[in-house]
Order: structure tokens, then sequence, then C-alpha cells
């Protein structure tokens, strides 16, 4: 899930929990998406919040501590997300890659994993780190905060992990995220829940009823679907 999305999209497990690529609730930085994402700022419900992530070596010491595979469960996500092999999936807000080993695995030495993010420093250090793992099926790439950058009808599957509320005009962000996907496809957005006790401040949390509507706005058919993870919700739009 990185976490600088600036203005909109960051996806990295923002620190302030977050995370795509992610912690428990530190005290700053929220958002341990699961990479670092889009960190913007304001201050508004729901409203992006800035944060420079552009130390992924310090980062990682958050998006990638083992403590975090308790409550973000990747392997039980990866199951939601029903990956075929050969399959092209979008990790968007990939941060410090977090959830990259996963995804690469699931898509097979024929499919695609896009790292995206909205961070320069983030997306060097996930191709280093796609090298030193021999993730060869991964594409490391920055992205605008505004714009997922994906080709027309160019993805299976999404992936956005605590980074949805660090996304500025979410609607029109999923416009853009409905044209990348193909007939079929679907995009998953992971998020903390309004009582989760870690997370980014409850003034910028974003309500999964309203994430079902933002992705309604795209043009896709949203809903909030059952899931193990203790202190976040699912929500998948489907094209």
């Amino acid at each position: 899930m990185v976490l600088r999305r600036l203005a909109p999209v960051a996806v990295s497990f923002l620190v302030a929990c977050g995370g795509s690529n992610k912690p428990v609730q530190p005290a700053a930085p929220h958002g341990p998406g699961h990479g670092p994402g889009h960190g913007h700022g304001g201050h508004a419900h729901g409203g992006p919040v800035h944060h420079r992530f552009d130390e992924p070596e310090k980062w990682a010491k958050v998006f990638d501590d083992p403590a975090r595979d308790a409550w973000q469960k990747p392997a039980h996500v990866i199951t939601l997300m029903k990956i075929d092999a050969g399959a092209t999936v979008a990790d968007i807000g990939t941060g410090t890659g977090y959830f990259l080993p996963l995804l690469s695995l699931a898509a097979g030495t024929k499919g695609k994993v896009l790292a995206l993010d909205v961070e320069p420093e983030m997306i060097r250090y996930v191709k280093e780190r796609a090298e030193k793992e021999k993730l060869g099926n991964v594409e490391a790439r920055v992205i605008a905060p505004d714009d997922p950058g994906l080709g027309e009808a160019t993805v299976d599957r999404a992936l956005i992990v605590d980074t949805w509320h660090h996304i500025e005009a979410r609607k029109a962000y999923s416009v853009k995220l409905a044209k990348g996907l193909k007939p079929g496809g679907m995009v998953f957005v992971i998020d903390f829940t309004m009582e989760s006790s870690h997370g980014p401040p409850k003034e910028h949390r974003v309500a999964k009823e309203t994430v079902v509507e933002e992705l309604g706005a795209g043009g896709l058919t949203a809903s909030v679907v059952k899931s193990e993870l203790p202190d976040q919700y699912v929500v998948v739009g489907k094209k």
C-alpha cells in the first residue's frame, strides 16, 4: 500500500497504521498502507493527508514488520482475490512491496504484477527488492497521484491497501481504475474501519459504505465482502 501520495493516492501502508505497503498506530504518519501511497493533506472527514515516504529503508521497518501479518493477514487477502495463474495484478500504493512476494507467486511465471506508487524512492526500493527476492514477474513504476496509470482493459485484479483514504478525487480515480480493468476484473480496497484501534486518525478514515459509493461512481459493481481482517474492511469493485 507509497505513502507519500501526495496528493492523492498513497498506497503504502501508512504508518498511521498503513500499507501498499504497516503498523499499528504510530503517531504521526498514518496509513500504513501497505505501501506508501499518496499521502495527501486535508482536514475534512475522509480527506487525504500528506506524508513524505522518501526513506523506504526506514519505512520498511514499519510496513514489513512481521507483526503486521497478524492483523493484515496477507495470505487471506490473496485468497479473497482469487488470482488465476497468468493474471495481471496491480498493487497500487505498493510502498515497500509488502504484498509483492505473495502476489508474484499467485500470478505465476506467466503472469505480471505491477508495483505502483507515487514515490520514486519507494519504486527504487521495490525494484531492488524484486531483484533480490527473484520476483521476475514484478514490474515497478512511478504513477501520478491522480491516475493509477493502467493501460485500458489490461488488469485482472487491483489491490489498494491502506491507501484509499489518501486519494483525493476518489470518484474520478475510480473511473480510471474501471477503464484499466479487463471485463470481469476486480479491484480490492482494504482500509481501516471506523472502529479500529489503529490506523489513521478517524477524521481521515473513509467508511466502507462510502468506498462502495465511490467505486460505483466509476462504473463498478461494488460491495463489502466478508473477511477475517480484525481491523479493516474489504470492498470489492467488479467490472
